[in-house]
């Protein structure tokens, strides 16, 4: 996610192999520093923006032209509850109970990146899942969803046919307010 001769080589070698794809997912994301919000420098944002942003945009880019042999592309960014402006307001939500600025925002940026790229190319369907507070290394698996919870919407969004939703960002439950 963060080399462009990596990346480039990783699409390189599945066209050379597949010939295109019909389905990317970008799924990276970063948590970065536990400081508290007075203590992240720059550096510190530049690290998990370049993984979590960045790193969409220079695979999207690389894969583009691969996705676009499809007879119906798609392209599915991971994003969270927690760049969720609605979300990260709504005390009932465990999104709401969390502070990690950098994180949030570059999930909230995720999301943006989604609908624009959706308004971009309107022969690439484009969406974005929240997999929701899932049992991962990434959380020390203190999330009380499975994994298989946890990718229904990257699922469901991974295999939608030519007529479904562009621009949208789901969790398992449905349509999320952003």
């Amino acid at each position: 996610m963060t080399d462009d001769a990596s990346v480039a080589a990783a699409a390189a070698h599945i066209e050379a192999r597949e010939g295109g794809i019909d389905v990317l997912i970008n799924n990276a994301g970063v948590f970065g520093t536990h400081n508290p919000a007075d203590q992240i420098t720059a550096t510190d944002a530049s690290e998990v923006f370049e993984v979590n942003v960045v790193g969409i945009v220079r695979v999207t880019h690389a894969f583009l032209p691969l996705l676009r042999t499809s007879a119906h592309p798609v392209i599915v960014n991971v994003s969270s509850g927690m760049g969720s402006f609605a979300a990260t307001h709504d005390a009932e939500r465990v999104e709401s109970r969390n502070l990690a600025p950098l994180y949030t925002a570059s999930k909230a940026a995720v999301t943006m990146l989604t609908t624009q790229y959706a308004k971009s190319w309107p022969d690439v369907k484009v969406n974005a899942a929240d997999p929701g507070y899932t049992a991962t290394d990434f959380n020390g698996h203190s999330g009380p969803q499975t994994v298989t919870e946890g990718t229904d919407a990257i699922v469901e969004l991974a295999t939608i046919g030519p007529d479904g939703p562009t621009g949208t960002f789901r969790d398992r439950h449905g349509e999320m307010a952003w």
